[in-house]
């Protein structure tokens, strides 16, 4: 699987993010994950970030909701509970690293 993750420079949402996949990496060898720093709104378009940061699993947005558009803003996410926060849980994030929807 290849994980990208799309966001905006100096995100502290970023490090969230970061923070809860090196907990899990390590058990999805497999898994290549690259970084794409977006600065402009033409690229916030061309890449589908839908704000910072956005992860793209293998192309494709696990997290997407209908009529979210492509922006350089905050994203928020929300939790299996219905709890907002900076980043997906390690939960979402586990499920997504499986293979299963978000």
């Amino acid at each position: 699987m290849r994980l990208e993750i799309l966001h905006v420079p100096d995100c502290p949402n970023t490090a969230v993010l970061e923070e809860r996949l090196a907990a899990i990496l390590p058990d999805y060898p497999a898994v290549q994950v690259s970084r794409h720093v977006v600065t402009t709104e033409a690229e916030a378009q061309l890449t589908g970030m839908t704000g910072s940061p956005t992860i793209l699993a293998n192309g494709i947005d696990p997290f997407a909701r209908h009529g979210q558009r492509p922006s350089l803003s905050c994203r928020i996410y929300q939790d299996e509970r219905g709890n907002l926060g900076a980043a997906p849980t390690i939960e979402q994030l586990t499920r997504i690293l499986a293979g299963d929807p978000a």
